[in-house]
């Protein structure tokens, strides 16, 4: 149903997670990424190419936030002006969108600084771990406002309810994001590869539930919206 945005939504938020699913991979099966030719640069341009399709259905989200109301007339609708941004930060829809959208701009700036070559600790901590960690918190926080919006509880077991799997998926997506993110620290001389296979597996999972989500936004859409 390309005639309805969160049919465009799902689609690109599941392209961007098929991207971060094979850089993870790739990652974890270096002879996988090996016998395809495909070197730890490659990788980490999957990773960013990977966050640009993230920031683009999280922003239509957020223009599909900010320009969401009641019923109101035809005409009236006509007189109205887009929001292209909008500003309801006591719409827990609007806010779980406006945080997301912020998530997928660091997480575009991490995975770019991620391409740089021959960073230092530190300045991989700075350009990569920081934003990386800051952009995981913000989607972690979005996907709970997600949740709890849709099941109008903090916490609630709705398995007969479509939108319910959408942002169960998205936020167990959310939850590996963000540890995979406490586990990306780089430290001083330290062997962190441990670290960093713990890290990627998380990216996997996160990017795992975010597929789920997305291909689920698709017959959510023809299904009628529960009460």
């Amino acid at each position: 149903m390309p005639q309805e945005m969160n049919w465009w939504i799902g689609i690109v938020f599941a392209g961007g997670s098929v991207l971060f699913l094979l850089g993870s991979v790739f990652s974890l099966v270096p002879d996988l990424a090996s016998m395809l030719s495909i070197n730890s640069a490659s990788i980490s341009r999957t990773f960013f190419i990977g966050s640009i399709p993230f920031t683009t259905a999280a922003y239509l989200q957020l223009f599909q936030a900010a320009n969401a109301g009641g019923f109101m007339p035809r005409s009236r609708q006509l007189q109205e002006h887009v929001r292209w941004f909008g500003w309801r930060p006591r719409d827990i829809g609007w806010l779980s969108c406006a945080l997301q959208f912020i998530g997928t701009l660091l997480f575009n700036v991490n995975t770019f600084d991620a391409t740089l070559p021959d960073l230092s600790w530190y300045k991989q901590d700075l350009a990569i771990w920081a934003p990386d960690l800051v952009g995981s918190i913000l989607f972690l926080i979005s996907g709970y406002l997600a949740f709890i919006e849709t099941c109008h509880l903090h916490w609630a077991w709705q398995p007969d309810r479509i939108s319910w799997w959408v942002t169960f998926t998205n936020l167990l997506g959310c939850m590996g994001f963000m540890i995979s993110a406490l586990f990306s620290v780089v430290l001083p001389q330290f062997n962190g590869s441990a670290l960093v296979t713990v890290s990627l597996l998380f990216t996997l999972v996160g990017a795992l539930g975010f597929l789920i989500g997305s291909l689920l936004m698709l017959p959510e859409i023809v299904i009628p919206s529960e009460a």
